[in-house]
């Protein structure tokens, strides 16, 4: 069985192709960062144009690299949501159109769940395990049970992680992307230096939130005496800001493990697998704050690659193909959705802007 995926829900346009074995026979990513660079941020717009223009050719690449013809193919999976909707609508036409002509079935698949299911297709990950989701526009802690079967035990209540590091970075001049830049950054630093807040740390729950811990930063920099911030200035804000938010993905990973034990007694109560998925889960600091977590209470932490871990065709290939199984295929009348939850049936959290 072989899948074409392809992705364009942000700002990346991608397609691949895996097979049923969880080989990936082609990985195609065309980054749009120096489109949005002078904006110091995604400009939906920009995106969704730079997605039409590309989309075509990024497919095409992706056939030819896996040496197959439309017609070799048993499926095309794309991106239905959640995302920025004119580069979703991109993806999802495109993949409609290979699917009306070649007589394929074709698969809306959850940007979320692509994330969700990406350890099956790295490291063979079977269900149920734990999974921390985050990126510049989710952040959540969800039991996955099955293929369209998951729980949210958490969400952030206000700003996901990725969001404040690419506002940090903003506020300290570091450009865009923010995140690796913060990250580069923080190696110089002294995270001691600056007192920052570990929002809802200690408290009960496995919510997010990161709005108060960004206002911090922001408060920090304004406070520092004429001519700063300097290059060391920026380093112990970065290490400090880092090291906060390591605090708090432990704490809340802590509080989901304990509840996602007492919901799944028996065999998997030990040890209990720690799936960190998305574009924050590239960071070496936060993946070795979670490893540390891991040694001290008996989990398995799974990381996918740092190719993984952001937006990328394969994941979403790997997740139609999933669903090609269970014979979860979706009609060409299928509506690009700007919000797709993967819990529906979970509360809202408490607090503004949510990322559903």
């Amino acid at each position: 069985m072989r899948v074409l995926g392809i992705e364009t829900s942000c700002d990346e346009t991608a397609a691949a192709v895996v097979d049923g074995e969880g080989g990936i026979l082609a990985n195609v990513i065309l980054s749009q960062v120096e489109d949005h660079r002078p904006y110091g941020g995604i400009v939906p717009e920009v995106a969704a144009r730079a997605h039409l223009q590309a989309v075509d050719a990024v497919v095409a690449r992706a056939m030819d690299d896996a040496g197959l013809a439309f017609g070799d193919l048993d499926g095309v999976a794309a991106t239905g949501g959640p995302g920025l909707i004119g580069g979703v609508i991109v993806g999802v036409m495109t993949a409609k159109a290979i699917a009306a002509v070649h007589g394929l079935p074709f698969l809306a698949v959850n940007h979320l769940e692509g994330h969700a299911l990406t350890a099956g297709l790295s490291d063979g990950v079977g269900f149920p395990y734990l999974l921390l989701l985050v990126s510049g526009g989710h952040c959540q802690l969800l039991a996955v049970r099955g293929v369209g079967d998951y729980t949210r035990l958490g969400t952030t209540i206000d700003d996901a992680l990725g969001e404040a590091f690419d506002k940090t970075a903003k506020m300290l001049g570091l450009g865009y992307p923010g995140g690796p830049a913060v990250e580069r950054a923080a190696r110089d630093g002294d995270p001691d230096r600056f007192p920052l807040p570990r929002p809802l740390k200690g408290r009960p729950g496995c919510d997010f939130s990161f709005s108060g811990l960004k206002t911090a930063v922001r408060q920090t920099i304004e406070g520092l005496p004429p001519g700063a911030p300097t290059a060391q200035d920026v380093a112990d804000i970065c290490a400090a800001f880092q090291a906060a938010a390591g605090d708090v993905l432990v704490d809340r990973c802590g509080h989901a493990v304990a509840r996602f034990r007492a919901d799944h007694p028996g065999p998997v109560t030990l040890p209990v697998t720690l799936v960190v998925a998305g574009g924050v889960a590239a960071n070496a600091y936060l993946r070795g704050r979670l490893e540390f977590l891991a040694r001290g209470g008996d989990l398995r932490l799974v990381a996918p690659p740092m190719a993984l871990c952001t937006d990328n065709g394969a994941m979403i290939a790997w997740a139609g193909l999933q669903r090609l199984r269970r014979g979860l295929e979706d009609g060409l009348d299928f509506a690009p959705r700007p919000r797709w939850p993967l819990d529906p049936d979970a509360p809202r959290a408490a607090g503004a802007g949510i990322k559903a």
